[in-house]
C-alpha cells in the first residue's frame, strides 16, 4: 500500500496540468486571429516590392518609387491632414460631452448620453454617410432649412467637398474620443475643483491648470484613435467626397480593385500602416513624458 500511494504522488496530476495549460488554451483563438493577420500583414509587403503581373516572384521597388510622384504625395498630405482636423475638432467636441457624462450624478442620464455616443459606433458607416448626403446635398434639409429662413436660393455647397467629408469623419469617430476622455476625468475628484474655487481660481483658471493638464493623456489618446481611425476611412470619403476628395484608401481600392494595380496598393497600405504606428509611437511618447514630469 505505501509503495502505491508513492507512486501515485509522483505521478503527473492532470488536473494540474490542465490547471497549467488552460490560459494557453484559452489564448489560442486570440493567437490565432495574430497569426492570420501577421500573415496577411507580410503577403501585403512580400506584394508591395514586387512587379504589376509579377508580384510574388520578382523583386522591385517600383511602387515605392511611384509614391515619390507629386500626385501620391499630395494624396499622402492630404489624407494626414483631414485625419489630424478632425481627430482635433472630435477631441474639443468630446471634452464636454465627457465632462457632463463624469460630473453628471444622474445615471439614467449618463445612460442616455452613453447609448447616444455609442450610436455611430453601432449603425453602419455606409448608413451614416447616406444621411449625411441627405442632409448636405443641395436640396438636402440643411439647404431647406436655410433656404427657408433667408429666402435665398443659392445652395450651401457641403457635399463633395474636404468640409463635408471632415463633417462626416468628426461624427462617427466622436465615440472614439468621448470614451477615453470620460475615464481620464472620472479620476479627478470633483475637491479639486472645490479647493481651486476656495483658493480664489476662477472656472477658466481651474480647468485650465487643473482639469486639462490632468485629463490630457486621456484627451491625447482619444485623438490619436481617431487619427489612427480616419487615415483608414473608407465609406465616408468615398461618398461624401466623391471624386473631388482623394485618400489613400480610395487610392488603395482603386489600386487594388478597378486597376489591379496589386504592387502599388500593396505599398500604399504599408505607407497607410506605418503613418499609424508613427502616431501611436508619439501617443506613447507623451505619455510617457508627462508621467516622468509628474514624477
Amino acid at each position: 500500500m505505501t509503495a502505491i500511494a508513492t507512486a501515485r504522488q509522483r505521478a503527473p496530476s492532470w488536473a494540474g496540468l490542465n490547471k497549467r495549460f488552460i490560459p494557453y488554451l484559452l489564448l489560442l483563438p486570440a493567437g490565432a486571429l495574430i497569426g492570420i493577420l501577421l500573415v496577411c500583414s507580410f503577403a501585403v509587403v512580400r506584394m508591395s516590392v514586387g512587379a504589376r503581373n509579377s508580384e510574388w516572384s520578382v523583386w522591385s521597388i517600383a511602387a515605392y518609387q511611384q509614391l515619390l510622384r507629386a500626385r501620391y504625395l499630395a494624396i499622402v498630405a492630404d489624407t494626414i491632414w483631414m485625419a489630424l482636423l478632425s481627430a482635433v475638432i472630435a477631441t474639443l467636441v468630446a471634452f464636454p460631452i465627457a465632462l457632463f457624462m463624469a460630473r453628471t450624478s444622474s445615471q439614467a442620464a449618463r445612460r442616455l448620453a452613453l447609448i447616444a455616443i455609442l450610436l455611430p459606433m453601432i449603425i453602419s458607416l455606409l448608413v451614416q454617410s447616406f444621411g449625411w448626403m441627405a442632409i448636405l446635398g443641395p436640396a438636402g434639409l440643411l439647404n431647406q432649412a436655410v433656404a427657408a429662413i433667408t429666402g435665398g436660393s443659392w445652395p450651401i455647397m457641403l457635399l463633395f467637398n474636404r468640409t463635408g467629408v471632415i463633417l462626416g469623419l468628426v461624427q462617427t469617430t466622436v465615440p472614439l474620443a468621448v470614451l477615453p476622455a470620460v475615464a481620464a476625468l472620472s479620476t479627478i475628484p470633483a475637491a479639486l475643483e472645490e479647493a481651486a474655487s476656495v483658493l480664489g481660481a476662477d472656472r477658466i483658471r481651474t480647468y485650465r491648470h487643473i482639469i486639462l493638464p490632468i485629463a490630457m493623456p486621456g484627451m491625447v489618446t482619444g485623438g490619436i484613435l481617431v487619427f489612427g481611425f480616419n487615415t483608414g476611412a473608407f465609406a465616408v470619403p468615398l461618398l461624401l467626397g466623391g471624386l473631388k476628395v482623394t485618400t489613400l484608401a480610395v487610392v488603395i481600392r482603386d489600386q487594388m480593385g478597378t486597376l489591379m494595380n496589386w504592387p502599388l496598393g500593396a505599398a500604399l497600405s504599408v505607407v497607410l500602416v506605418l503613418l499609424s504606428l508613427l502616431f501611436q509611437s508619439l501617443n506613447r511618447i507623451v505619455i510617457r513624458d508627462r508621467g516622468e514630469a509628474s514624477e
